[in-house]
């Protein structure tokens, strides 16, 4: 069963963009993310991204780069957020589970056996934002014998022909991202954001994602204007952050709620 092809069907049946939520794996606990997104599902987000922690995001911003050196200082591996989408796959069967990450602890971990153990946790794709199309046969090769897709990633200064790759290679949807630097909540979505989703979305029949910047109800409610989908992470992050003691399935769940509406 493919999973985003059925979400993005169902959203497009439905008339309303999908929700998709980044958290840091292992933040700030293997067990409290777990709760977190399994409250954050029963909420209504529709696609999950696990972030992968690292040493060097250089994609992100303050937030989510504090956040991936607390899950690392906690001992939080690779295995342990493959570990972690199986236990998503068991409570969740039918929502898109992603891993975003860098390429290095991907290349480290063995590509092929990257590949096989995602196929078997039941992931549904990866997100690699420091991988150019140009080098990543491999990897969406490898991945693509366990029925995995490789989302590629565009940016407001991607020039034609990145953009023409990238419409050829994708198998899944693409992630726009609406501005030319690092993740982190904004107070305004960029019109070159906007715009780039919507010039992509006249070259493929695949979905387009907008992402990075998008953190309130009414940047979901701009975005979804125009795409498939809205992706929120350091917002996410965030909550987290205001208030590690809160009840925090409860106000993730809350602000899901919110977000939804908007939709």
């Amino acid at each position: 069963m493919n999973r985003v092809k059925n979400l993005f069907k169902s959203t497009t049946e439905s008339g309303r963009a999908a929700l998709s939520m980044y958290v840091t794996a292992g933040y700030p606990d293997l067990d409290a993310s777990y709760s977190i997104i399994k409250a954050a599902i029963d909420a209504g987000v529709d696609i999950v991204e696990l972030g992968i922690p690292y040493s060097d995001p250089l994609a992100d911003g303050t937030t989510i780069q504090n956040a991936s050196t607390a899950a690392l200082s906690n001992g939080v591996t690779l295995q342990d957020c493959i570990d972690l989408a199986v236990l998503l796959r068991a409570a969740s069967p039918n929502t898109p589970i992603v891993l975003m990450g860098y390429y290095n602890p991907f290349l480290q971990y063995g590509i092929q056996n990257l590949s096989k153990e995602c196929g078997l946790a039941g992931v549904d794709g990866l997100i690699v934002p420091d991988l150019p199309p140009e080098e990543s046969s491999i990897l969406q090769d490898a991945l693509n014998l366990h029925g995995l897709d490789l989302i590629y990633l565009l940016a407001p200064t991607s020039e034609p022909d990145r953009v023409e790759q990238v419409i050829k290679r994708t198998t899944s949807f693409i992630y726009c991202v609406s501005v030319s630097g690092v993740t982190g909540a904004r107070s305004t979505i960029e019109a070159d954001g906007l715009e780039l989703v919507r010039q992509v979305k006249q070259s493929t029949q695949f979905p387009v994602a907008l992402g990075f910047g998008i953190s309130t109800a009414s940047h979901v409610r701009e975005a979804s204007a125009v795409a498939d989908a809205v992706i929120i992470g350091s917002a996410f992050v965030d909550k987290i952050n205001n208030d590690l003691e809160a009840d925090l399935p409860k106000v993730i769940a809350t602000y899901v709620s919110e977000l939804k509406q908007a939709l």
